[in-house]
């Protein structure tokens, strides 16, 4: 009886979601991935500062691929070949080199730092995007992406002297990596289940952060373990709502709700590490916010109540 009473509960929100415009859909689901991409990078920072960089990389990859592992015994082994397994590796890849530079930084960044770094990620998928895929870029789009470049500046400039401006600009590296990566999974969307992207990109980082973590490896702690299942969890769940916004959007227009990241990161960075957000961080986080929340005022308004096909979900 609970289960069945669960299951319409369940369909009711996701027929109030399906009435949504894209774009909006597009927007929940991104701000979601966000704020577990935030618990994500607590976890991981914790854990960096235990276990090596480059293996903490590879197990928390690795432990999402453990945690798929159900689901693939459940739909079967021909559920997940790809279509594109090209596509697939070229994706690993490029999310690996990403995740390289981003792991070698993050124990030496505050959190909210590093969400504010990370900021420049959409700015470039935004680009990619009109390149790409010659979505939409309004003006609006354009401003909002000026202003939130400047607005990164103020949070990295103060940083770029001494050895911490040092870790800030190998981090700010990783972005166009990362946007590049987000962009490989939006193509990926046209032929690729959720499902089949989410488990080829843990196999796929598992297999390109190997290497990386032998070198200095450490058997974890049964704690350790346990965060890293966490990480797992919370990673999968975050890219997972990151492709069905990809599937129901335009990517340029998804990153508009970005900004939420930085005030999740600042609270949890002061609760956890005891990190006081910098003045030019809150600075820099309130132009970025400004310009994310006018043009996501713009999008929601022009929005056009179609739907998008979720069908692959």
């Amino acid at each position: 009886m609970k289960r069945s009473r669960h299951l319409r509960h369940w369909h009711a929100a996701e027929r109030r979601l399906q009435a949504l415009p894209p774009t909006v859909r597009g927007i929940l689901w991104t701000s979601l991935a966000g704020l577990q991409f935030v618990l994500l990078n607590a976890l991981m920072r914790l854990l960096s500062q235990q276990v090596d960089v480059f293996q903490t990389q590879f197990l928390r990859y690795f432990a999402a691929l453990l945690l798929l592992l159900p689901l693939l015994w459940h739909h079967g082994l021909a559920s997940y070949r790809p279509t594109n397994v090209a596509g697939q590796f070229w994706r690993g890849a490029v999310h690996t080199a990403g995740l390289c530079l981003w792991f070698f930084a993050l124990p030496r960044i505050s959190l909210a730092d590093t969400t504010a770094i990370g900021f420049t990620t959409p700015l470039f998928i935004m680009i990619g995007a009109y390149w790409v895929f010659k979505e939409p870029m309004r003006w609006e789009r354009w401003l909002a992406t000026g202003i939130g470049f400047a607005g990164v500046l103020i949070v990295v400039g103060p940083r770029l002297t001494g050895s911490g401006g040092w870790y800030s600009l190998i981090m700010l590296a990783s972005a166009p990596l990362f946007a590049a990566s987000f962009l490989i999974t939006k193509a990926l969307t046209r032929t690729e289940s959720n499902r089949v992207i989410l488990m080829w990109q843990c196999l796929t980082i598992s297999l390109f952060s190997l290497p990386l973590a032998l070198p200095n490896w450490q058997w974890p702690s049964a704690v350790q373990w346990a965060g890293f299942l966490l990480c797992g969890l919370l990673g999968s769940a975050a890219h997972y709502c990151l492709t069905r916004s990809f599937r129901v959007a335009d990517i340029s227009a998804t990153q508009s709700m970005k900004f939420l990241d930085l005030v999740w990161s600042a609270l949890l960075g002061w609760m956890v590490f005891a990190d006081v957000p910098s003045q030019t961080t809150l600075l820099g986080g309130a132009v970025i916010c400004a310009a994310t929340i006018w043009v996501a005022r713009r999008e929601t308004r022009g929005a056009a109540p179609t739907q998008r096909d979720e069908a692959h979900a």
